[in-house]
């Protein structure tokens, strides 16, 4: 199977249209695209919604609005490099919680131990994989009973959702990615989702070197007209791409793949990843395969992670793609 975008040929015309308008009203930034973006993103979302160049910067913005400088955050090992880089750059300090085998998201019991051991200031949450991690509320509620920071990694949980809940509202603040593999891409970008109108604001300032007062220290992580522009055109499609994936995935995959990754009741995945613990000879490769703890030198054992790290692999499951 080819890598496919999910990006319908039939929204072509009227993405070329907005590129058009963009062009010729001359504000490539900060304009009318980017605020339609974020209007339709909380929309969908059901949370405030900024716009960013990247996840980094979305990432950051959090992170010093909840003071982490100094402190300590938790993070998942089984994750990409940049949920525990983003802690580094923003002056706070790493330890690593052990993951769940069944959903490969963080461990409930090992949080707890965490947070004793460490007295956090912030955790992060990542949704591994396109589905929400199965025990969100029971880690929203030890940290809310902790007085700490909940911070959800939603890089790969486009279209996911719990209920009547999308990823990112559990927590304090959400982040996603918009990177060009993502289930809903722009190419490059990233969203804060929240609640919190004191982020909202600051985030907004955060963007765009803290304009105009200056009293936040922020840098240039706006995102521009054109980069919205699809955004806008692909948060209309998001429903469509997510019934896709699950009715492929229903239709094709889940007879093959009995020993696969499954969802509790009324989850709904955005398959970023559909995850098998058999090899397969059509694999995409692991989603991740080398924990972060040991990336970055921490000495403790986290026997799920690395578990997860050597007994699961993905098989392909591309919007529109062709059938394996």
């Amino acid at each position: 199977m080819k890598f496919t975008i999910g990006f319908e040929k039939e929204d072509l015309k009227v993405l070329h249209q907005y590129w058009d308008e963009i062009i010729a009203c001359q504000q490539w930034s900060e304009g009318k695209f980017t605020k339609m973006f974020e209007e339709k993103w909380a929309s969908y979302n059901g949370a405030d919604s900024v716009a960013f160049s990247s996840w980094g910067g979305a990432a950051l913005a959090a992170l010093e609005y909840y003071g982490v400088k100094g402190k300590t955050v938790l993070c998942p090992s089984n994750t990409f490099m940049a949920t525990p880089l983003s802690v580094v750059k923003a002056g706070g300090r790493v330890e690593f919680v052990d993951c769940a085998k069944d959903d490969l998201c963080m461990d409930l019991s090992d949080l707890k131990e965490k947070i004793r051991e460490y007295k956090p200031v912030a955790v992060w949450l990542v949704h591994i994989g396109g589905h929400i991690a199965f025990r969100v509320n029971e880690i929203a509620k030890l940290c809310k009973e902790n007085g700490v920071r909940l911070l959800e990694d939603c890089a790969h949980a486009h279209g996911a959702s719990w209920g009547d809940k999308k990823a990112g509202v559990w927590g304090d603040a959400g982040v996603y990615s918009f990177y060009a593999t993502k289930t809903v891409s722009t190419g490059e970008g990233g969203m804060l989702v929240t609640n919190d109108k004191g982020l909202a604001e600051f985030s907004r300032k955060y963007r765009n070197y803290g304009k105009f007062e200056y009293k936040v220290e922020g840098l240039n992580y706006r995102m521009n007209e054109f980069t919205a522009a699809i955004g806008c055109v692909q948060t209309a499609r998001i429903d469509d791409i997510v019934v896709w994936k699950n009715e492929y995935a229903r239709k094709y995959l889940d007879p093959r793949f009995p020993n696969r990754l499954k969802f509790p009741e009324g989850m709904i995945s955005g398959y970023y990843k559909y995850i098998v613990f058999d090899p397969i000879e059509k694999s995409t490769g692991k989603v991740y395969d080398q924990p972060c703890h040991k990336i970055m030198g921490k000495n403790y054992s986290l026997p799920n992670t690395d578990w997860v790290a050597s007994n699961h692999w993905c098989v392909p499951i591309y919007y529109k793609g062709e059938e394996i």
